[in-house]
């Protein structure tokens, strides 16, 4: 095993951040060609499957499932709503809240999805536990770091 340097530590190669940027970028493009047929984007496609989860659940649920601040949702939401697989509703508990339910056919998309997990893993060349074990390190990373 050979020594680091501090030198070895400034290559672009060496960066943790530039890794992770080109593995997302990366990823997302796997996913668009099969996300394609199903209509979805890779954003849409994250929050039908928080949906696919639970349903109702209110913008800012939505938004902490996603990782993502609720302006940055809300529009996610609009678009998932014009395409029909989504409705916006007045809550039950609290008629301040407007809760993001799915509709029949974004209820029904579900099976049409099933595949892609599969399908990721075959354009990737990896298994179930290799994915598992990326998805894992990947967990614990973003979970060590407090914003």
């Amino acid at each position: 095993m050979t020594e680091t340097t501090t030198d070895d530590l400034l290559r672009l190669d060496s960066q943790l951040c530039f890794a992770l940027v080109t593995a997302a970028r990366n990823v997302v493009a796997i996913y668009r060609p099969i996300l394609e047929p199903l209509g979805l984007t890779h954003p849409q496609y994250l929050a039908m499957l928080a949906l696919w989860e639970q349903s109702p659940r209110s913008l800012g649920d939505l938004a902490t499932a996603l990782a993502m601040d609720p302006a940055t949702a809300s529009p996610l939401v609009k678009r998932l709503e014009a395409d029909g697989l989504i409705e916006r509703r007045r809550s039950t508990s609290d008629e301040r809240r407007l809760d993001i339910a799915l509709t029949e056919k974004g209820s029904g998309m579900r099976r049409k999805a099933l595949d892609v997990p599969q399908q990721v893993m075959a354009r990737l060349g990896m298994t179930v536990a290799e994915v598992e074990a990326v998805r894992d390190a990947l967990t614990r990373f973003a979970g060590a770091v407090e914003l």
